[in-house]
């Protein structure tokens, strides 16, 4: 599984090595709300290079049940926005057992594999569901990650409230929608999508809200960027979170394999 995240990483290095970029400038934002625009000014993300491709560290845990502690796990991801594509690879432990996993988006296609000790699958993800459900992933990625990113012409606007907007966001023929809230400071708090589906083993898909609330702006690498989610699922019993993450380490623009 390494290996194919590699070879995938890679390749998507090699399509963006030769393009030219630019900075973030008021201009480019002016088509946006205005507490996108404030978000962007707040990460400090203007008068810096727009965002190509990046890199990220967490450390966190993941759970498949309520009732379970969470298996500590790391993970690192690049994401690419000239063609979205999200490349993530993590490696968790079970009762001291190790588990290895990649979620592969690219070509509007999307993958999940996990396999315990490298050798036995337990979830291989795969279909409809899937591209849809990963679509708004790499979106929430842009949105919480890569806020320079917000002014692609592939994003959809429309206010709600001060604080509040809708967004939709099309990957070709995939288009998902979400809302984003934000408080007075002007930082991105939560997002909510009803377009991701949830699977604990690839097979079967329940289509429940999904929110993932930030906390602890921190500056990052001269960003303020939120340094801790969770990742839940609104079920009709539960509000089930199922993943902590701590943002360890992000970088912009990579040239090269870390």
């Amino acid at each position: 599984m390494k290996k194919t995240y590699k070879k995938a990483v890679l390749e998507a290095l090699e399509r963006t090595r030769t393009i030219k970029n630019e900075i973030l400038s008021e201009k480019d934002i002016q088509h946006l709300p205005a507490i996108v625009q404030k978000y962007i000014h707040y990460s400090g993300s203007i008068g810096k290079e727009k965002v190509l491709n990046f890199r990220a560290e967490f450390t966190g845990g993941i759970r498949s049940a309520s009732g379970e502690d969470f298996m500590p796990l790391t993970s690192v991801q690049y994401n690419f926005t000239d063609q979205p594509t999200r490349l993530f690879y993590i490696v968790a432990k079970k009762k001291g057992i190790p588990a290895k996993g990649i979620h592969i988006y690219k070509d509007r296609t999307a993958i999940m594999l996990i396999k315990i000790l490298g050798l036995f699958t337990v979830v291989n993800a795969r279909g409809k569901e899937m591209d849809q459900g990963e679509t708004v992933t790499v979106f929430n990625d842009m949105c919480f990650m890569a806020p320079a990113s917000l002014i692609d012409r592939n994003i959809e606007w429309k206010e709600v409230d001060d604080l509040t907007v809708n967004a939709k966001f099309t990957n070709g023929t995939i288009t998902i929608g979400a809302t984003l809230y934000f408080n007075e400071k002007g930082e991105l708090v939560n997002f909510l999508s009803n377009d991701r589906f949830e699977t604990s083993d690839g097979k079967t898909y329940v289509n429940s809200p999904w929110i993932t609330p930030v906390e602890a702006y921190t500056n990052i690498n001269g960003y303020r960027l939120p340094s801790h989610a969770k990742l839940i699922y609104k079920r009709p019993d539960e509000d089930f979170c199922y993943g902590e993450f701590s943002l360890k380490t992000i970088e912009y623009n990579c040239r090269s394999f870390k």
